[in-house]
């Protein structure tokens, strides 16, 4: 049985270290299939899923429909925000029609939240002004004056208070009070020229290596602490825990209503292409 080696892209944070940590330890059966870590920022995963560079990677909703063509969403390695999400900040309290014409940090601008955000207050260039800076810059660049707020994702959610800012919105609570469902974020995707068969295994494996973490969740966030900016074990734990559940391990329909539901209000509103039927691989 031949070995097939496969690039497998995600983001140094603990959430995603903690999903992937049956897998980088080898803790899992995985056949002929072996798998190269790659770990970059979603950003970066986000341009180059453009390119079709990985086999297997994270990727943003927002940028789903720019590679629709070449990758099929997976079922399980999401990350949902269920009635919380990314958020706004800002060093003094202000409502969000204060942000007209405002200057606000983005992570960048394929990621959902920039998506979200804009969906929210309209259309960055029309409502607001967007700078795109580094997401685990952005506390400090909105702290020191450089812009009037800043867009929080990952574990800057949990610890933008000890730089004191105050939060504007949680962009996942409003997509829920608008809509009732998750606030779909991330995903995985995997490519399409792999063939049907392998995008099945490769999947079923996928979900396995979340399976594991969450049934040895100590042990997964430990390692995972490694990726953890300024956050202690306690924070790391309810960090995990707000992305890595049972949305993880398989989104269901629900999920797959969530993300149509993100995307068609992205076309409408013009911020995406339209995506048409989204080919999914459902783990067993």
């Amino acid at each position: 049985m031949q070995e097939l080696l496969l690039q497998l892209g995600h983001s140094p944070d603990p959430d995603d270290a903690f999903m992937f940590y049956g897998l980088a330890k080898n803790k899992l059966a995985t056949g002929r299939y072996r798998f190269q870590h790659v770990l970059q920022d979603i950003q970066t995963l986000n341009q180059r899923a453009m390119k079709g560079d990985l086999e297997i990677t994270a990727i943003s909703i927002h940028a789903y429909p720019y590679v629709a063509d070449k990758y099929a969403l997976t079922s399980c390695g999401s990350s949902m925000g269920d009635g919380y999400g990314p958020m706004i900040v800002a060093r003094e309290p202000m409502t969000l029609a204060d942000l007209r014409g405002k200057t606000i940090a983005i992570p960048g601008e394929l990621t959902t939240a920039f998506l979200t955000l804009q969906l929210c207050l309209g259309k960055a260039g029309e409502a607001f002004k967007a700078v795109v800076v580094h997401f685990d810059q952005i506390p400090a660049y909105v702290r020191d004056g450089k812009a009037d707020a800043g867009l929080l994702i990952h574990e800057g959610q949990l610890t933008f208070q000890t730089m004191g800012l105050h939060l504007l919105i949680d962009l996942g609570m409003w997509w829920h009070e608008k809509t009732g469902l998750p606030l779909p974020l991330g995903g995985n995707c995997i490519r399409k020229d792999l063939g049907r068969e392998t995008m099945q295994e490769v999947t079923d494996i996928l979900k396995q290596s979340i399976q594991y973490s969450l049934d040895h969740r100590a042990e997964a966030v430990e390692y995972a602490l490694q990726y953890g900016r300024d956050l202690d074990r306690e924070l790391a734990d309810r960090f995990v825990g707000m992305y890595v559940n049972h949305w993880t391990i398989d989104y269901g329909d629900r999920g797959k209503t969530a993300i149509d539901r993100l995307l068609t209000e992205g076309a409408k509103a013009g911020l995406v292409p339209e995506v048409g039927e989204i080919e999914y691989v459902a783990a067993k």
